[in-house]
C-alpha cells in the first residue's frame, strides 16, 4: 500500500487531496497544527481504516514511523486574510517548514510535492504567466510574507535537488475555490459567496476589472495527483486559464444564487494583482491534465455547499 504524508491536511486543498488518496486505496497520514485547518474538513474520514490524523507543526521535526512514499507539502496560510494576519508564521511555513518537509522526504526517499503559488508572479506585467516568467513581486508589501516565503520554497527546494538529487514537484497553483474553503477567510469567492446569500451587498474592490482564472477543486486535485504519479519536477502551473473580471465574477454568482444583493465597490487592496491568468502548455503537455469544469456548474456547487455554513 502506498503511504502518502499530507503536511496541512486540515487545510482546503490539504483535505481534498486526503479524500483523493484514500479514496484511491493509498494509506493517508495527515498532519496540521490547525491554525487555519479546520478539523471538520476531515471528521468524514475517521472512520477509515487507512487514515490517520496527527496535530503537528512543520516548524518542527516532522517524526512519522515507517517507510513514506510521498509528501505533500500543503502546511501554510493561504488567504489574504489569515498570511497578513499570520505573516510571521507563514514565512516560517515556507522556510523552516519546507526544509523540514525535505528533511522528511529524504529522510524516507519520499517524493515531495510542494504547493507553491501563483503569487510568486506577483502583479504580472504579462499574460497569460507562464513558469519561465520571473515576476514582479513587491518584496514589502503586505503580500510579500506570503509570495517571499513560496519563491524562498521553491529555491530551497531547487538547491537541494542540486545538491541531494531530492526527487520533487512543484505545483504553482491559481485561484482555486470549491467547498470547505472558509466563509470569513477573505478570498473573493468564499466572501461574495457568503455576501450573496445573505443578500448583502457583494463587495468589489476597485472597479472590478482585475482578473482571476478560478479552477474548481476537483480540477485542481486531479492535476496534483497527476504531478504526484509523475517524474517532473516542475514548477508547473496548475489552474484554469480561462480568465474574468472580479466584477463579471459577482455578478455570475449573484445570478446564480438568485440573490438580491447588489454591487458595492471599495478602496482596492495594496499590491492586488491587476491581471491573473496561468499558460497551462506544460501542464499538458507533460502530465496529461488539462482543467475540464466551468466557472458556472463549479460556482453552482460551492453555493450549494457554503448554503449550510453562512447562514
Amino acid at each position: 500500500m502506498t503511504r502518502i504524508a499530507v503536511l496541512g491536511g486540515a487545510g482546503f486543498l490539504g483535505s481534498h487531496l486526503c479524500d483523493a488518496f484514500v479514496r484511491r486505496g493509498d494509506e493517508v497520514i495527515a498532519l496540521d497544527n490547525f491554525s487555519t485547518g479546520s478539523i471538520q474538513n476531515l471528521e468524514h474520514l475517521f472512520e477509515e481504516k487507512n487514515f490517520s490524523l496527527v496535530d503537528a507543526d512543520i516548524c518542527s521535526p516532522i517524526q512519522i514511523a515507517g517507510k513514506i512514499d510521498f509528501v505533500m507539502n500543503f502546511a501554510s496560510p493561504a488567504s489574504p486574510k489569515k498570511y497578513t494576519q499570520m505573516s510571521i508564521e507563514t514565512l516560517r511555513a515556507g522556510s523552516v517548514g519546507t526544509e523540514n518537509a525535505i528533511q522528511l522526504a529524504l529522510e524516507k526517499n519520499s517524493r515531495l510535492i510542494m504547493a507553491s503559488t501563483s503569487e510568486v508572479y506577483g502583479d504580472p506585467l504579462i499574460t497569460p504567466q507562464s513558469e519561465t516568467y520571473f515576476g514582479n513581486v513587491n518584496p514589502l508589501g503586505v503580500r510579500s510574507c506570503y509570495d517571499e516565503a513560496k519563491r524562498f520554497s521553491e529555491a530551497l527546494l531547487m538547491a537541494y535537488k542540486r545538491k541531494t538529487g531530492l526527487n520533487l514537484g512543484i505545483a504553482r497553483i491559481f485561484n482555486t475555490y470549491g467547498p470547505r474553503l472558509g466563509p470569513d477567510d477573505g478570498r473573493v469567492v468564499s466572501t461574495m459567496i457568503c455576501q450573496a446569500i445573505k443578500n448583502q451587498n457583494l463587495t468589489v474592490h476597485g472597479n472590478g476589472t482585475q482578473t482571476r482564472s478560478f479552477c474548481y477543486v476537483d480540477d485542481l486535485i486531479h492535476g496534483i495527483m497527476a504531478l504526484t504519479e509523475s517524474i517532473e519536477e516542475g514548477p508547473i502551473n496548475l489552474g484554469n486559464d480561462i480568465e474574468i473580471s472580479v466584477l463579471d465574477l459577482a455578478y455570475l454568482i449573484i445570478e446564480i444564487s438568485r440573490s438580491l444583493s447588489k454591487i458595492s465597490f471599495v478602496t482596492g487592496m495594496e499590491d492586488d494583482p491587476r491581471q491573473r491568468r496561468p499558460d497551462l502548455s506544460l501542464a499538458r503537455t507533460k502530465l496529461g491534465w488539462t482543467p475540464e469544469i466551468s466557472v458556472e456548474y463549479g460556482i453552482s456547487r460551492t453555493i450549494e455547499w457554503f448554503r449550510n455554513q453562512c447562514l
